[in-house]
């Protein structure tokens, strides 16, 4: 067995260099960092032993510590909560990052701004903060193809992301602006990183991939090698098993970003010790190979299964010994017992994998066998694009394994359209699917279910494109929502309910109105049969409020609304669901006011006077002046009024009832 070692491997300089601050600052002062300094278990409790805590909050520490922001970086609001509470940062923050977060700050105020990453990673999460909290985020091409018209867009990339990914969101973007300015923020040595694997795996029966399995560059990196070959993803040397590689000639070994060279090279030298041992049981098999001519490592054997337990099947092939199958040797399914795949008597075919044991029996593969029969009816779907049917054998990173006769790898992004969030619903389904990749010499079938599904859909999008007219009204459901708006199912095909047509009123978020799953009837707005892309409206089908307004707003009359925005020339008030009134600074009281929160707050419930009424426009204007005036003026008069019909007393009267008293 051999084993090639990755160039590019192990702690970058940006995880180093937070260590080493972190080092040099736990020497002098009372330390904690805000999260974990790195995805790496061993490294982080390596790190409290030296007396550096990890914290989940600034709260967490006292005034007087010093707080290590790690390499992924934060939000702008964590420094100003660390001044507050009296703690000193050192700021450990990626180069990388740091200019991602600068280029964030400096695009959100032009343009919106797009961020291809994962949007729970800390380092996404905060550049989305130094972009002000109105960029977006976004992992998937489904999700950009997801995204609405904008007139600017800036776009950047988490620098752990894998360029195609990033070059291919990129690409589809263009089609959503008419400015687009690409700043890609990758880590040179992370795509050096992913390059280097990616060939290495290209060449290799098997890849081990160290790093912490919380590490969101480390799961890349294993995606990535997964896409190649037969990949494990471990922590540390004590997670090797010998059975990864029985019958395996090459092996890769690459490490994350988050990996010291310490556990790279235990892991290395516990390798090179099973390549020892499988060296020594090689020799034992060329021994008895000579006393049996004919059971020889690769050979395609016949037996009748003998014995069964709850985790190997026995065979009897004629020999010295038993021949004995692994659950894992028997299929590529999980969840499964021995039981449930052959039963005593069944002749079986089964490839031999060692022709002795430590028991002396042999080892075979009953999947192998399988694998071997299948070649060529996969050869030939490989060419002809036809669709089979694959039974979910299990979920691994990145994907599905289905049985289509040997061991076939679905990626997460070739399941279906869009992104899908759980790849376990999908386990013990049965998948129509097509052979997009085969290499029978690394047993290697990659499948999609997504590209059948799209060519249907893509049919009945360009019916339903060809019939659909602008005004019509259809029923449909709520698949998925976004931030922008909701997407409806009318017939297979989804269409934009974007969240300006939802309602006449301001809109957050779509879940004020719908949920997925509702049954909704929507308006067809517009067909863009060039884009394929349909726009749907809610509020079109209800009465504009602004319809009714000259009756309800007359010029004069006396209304009470809600302060429910304040700019600096004025206060927006509203006065019913859609129907926004501007009470202009110099409308707000007879005295000269400066700020509009002197006078009046957001939540405020205010009584003004309507001095124009312009619904052609979407627009009314308010005065608070005019209608306190107004007030003034009626209780002036009530006023004189009672004056006027009091009894007149006189001087005289006066005197009178002073004498009489």
């Amino acid at each position: 067995m051999k084993i090639i070692r990755a160039e590019k491997a192990g702690f970058c300089f940006g995880v180093k260099r937070a260590l080493d601050m972190a080092e040099r600052t736990v020497q002098s002062s009372s330390t904690a960092s805000l999260g974990p300094l790195i995805h790496n278990k061993q490294v982080v409790e390596k790190m409290e032993r030296q007396g550096v805590r990890v914290v989940g909050e600034v709260k967490e520490t006292q005034a007087g510590d010093t707080l290590i922001i790690r390499s992924h970086g934060v939000p702008p609001d964590i420094y100003d909560e660390a001044q507050r509470c009296q703690v000193k940062v050192v700021d450990a923050t990626c180069p990388f990052v740091q200019k991602a977060q600068q280029l964030a700050a400096e695009s959100s105020q032009s343009s919106q701004v797009v961020v291809v990453g994962d949007r729970q990673h800390p380092e996404v999460q905060g550049i989305l903060g130094w972009a002000g909290g109105s960029a977006i985020a976004i992992e998937t091409l489904e999700e950009a193809v997801e995204l609405p018209f904008y007139e600017k867009l800036s776009v950047l990339a988490q620098t752990t992301q894998p360029a195609a990914n990033f070059h291919g969101i990129v690409d589809e973007l263009k089609k959503h602006t008419h400015e687009l300015k690409v700043h890609n923020t990758i880590c040179n040595a992370t795509e050096e990183r992913q390059t280097v694997a990616r060939e290495l795996a290209g060449n290799v029966e098997v890849m081990i991939v160290v790093g912490g399995k919380n590490s969101a560059n480390t799961r890349k990196l294993a995606g990535i090698c997964s896409e190649r070959t037969r990949t494990y993803l471990i922590e540390t040397a004590d997670e090797l098993e010998n059975n990864w590689f029985t019958g395996v000639e090459t092996v890769g070994l690459t490490a994350g970003a988050s990996t010291p060279d310490w556990i790279i090279e235990e892991v290395y030298k516990k390798m090179s010790t099973m390549e020892n041992n499988e060296t020594h049981e090689m020799m034992n098999m060329e021994d008895w190979a000579e006393e049996m001519q004919n059971l020889h490592r690769g050979a395609l054997v016949t037996g009748t299964v003998v014995k069964i337990n709850h985790d190997e099947v026995f065979v009897d092939l004629g020999w010295k010994s038993e021949g004995v199958i692994s659950l894992k040797e028997l299929t590529v399914a999980s969840g499964l017992q021995p039981s449930d795949i052959v039963s005593i008597g069944d002749k079986i075919s089964a490839v031999v994998l060692r022709v002795e044991n430590e028991e002396g029996n042999p080892v075979l593969s009953k999947r192998r066998a399988d694998e071997m029969a299948a070649v060529d009816k996969l050869k030939e779907l490989a060419e002809s694009k036809e669709e089979i049917q694959g039974k979910v054998a299990d979920v691994v990173k990145g994907g599905l394994i289905v049985d289509v006769g040997m061991r076939g790898f679905v990626p997460a992004s070739q399941i279906q359209p869009g992104y899908v969030e759980d790849l376990n619903q999908f386990k013990g389904q049965t998948l129509r699917l097509r052979v997009i990749e085969f290499d029978p010499a690394k047993r290697r079938v990659v499948l999609s279910q997504k590209e059948i599904l799209q060519e249907e859909q893509a049919a009945k999008k360009e019916h339903l494109l060809g019939t659909l007219q602008e005004g019509d009204v259809v029923s449909g459901v709520v698949k998925r929502l976004a931030q922008f708006g909701a997407f409806v199912d009318i017939g297979g095909v989804d269409g934009l309910l974007h969240v300006s047509d939802i309602a006449y009123t301001r809109v957050k978020h779509p879940s004020e109105y719908v949920n997925v799953g509702d049954e909704v009837e929507v308006q067809i707005l517009k067909v863009d049969k060039d884009q394929g892309k349909i726009s749907l409206g809610l509020k079109q089908l209800k009465p504009s409020p602004w319809e009714s307004a000259p009756e309800k707003y007359a010029l004069g009359s006396l209304v009470t609304g809600k302060v429910v925005r304040i700019a600096p020339f004025g206060a927006f008030v509203q006065l019913e669901d859609g129907i926004d009134a501007l009470i202009h600074i110099s409308q707000l009281s007879e005295k000269r006011v400066n700020k509009v929160e002197d006078i009046v707050k957001v939540g405020d419930m205010v009584q003004a006077k309507v001095i124009e009424c312009k619904p052609e426009e979407k627009r009314i204007s308010l005065s608070i002046r005019e209608a306190a005036a107004e007030a003034q003026a009626t209780e002036d008069a009530e006023l004189l009024a009672s004056q006027s019909e009091a009894p007149q007393v006189t001087i005289g009267d006066i005197i009178q009832s002073e004498s009489e008293s």
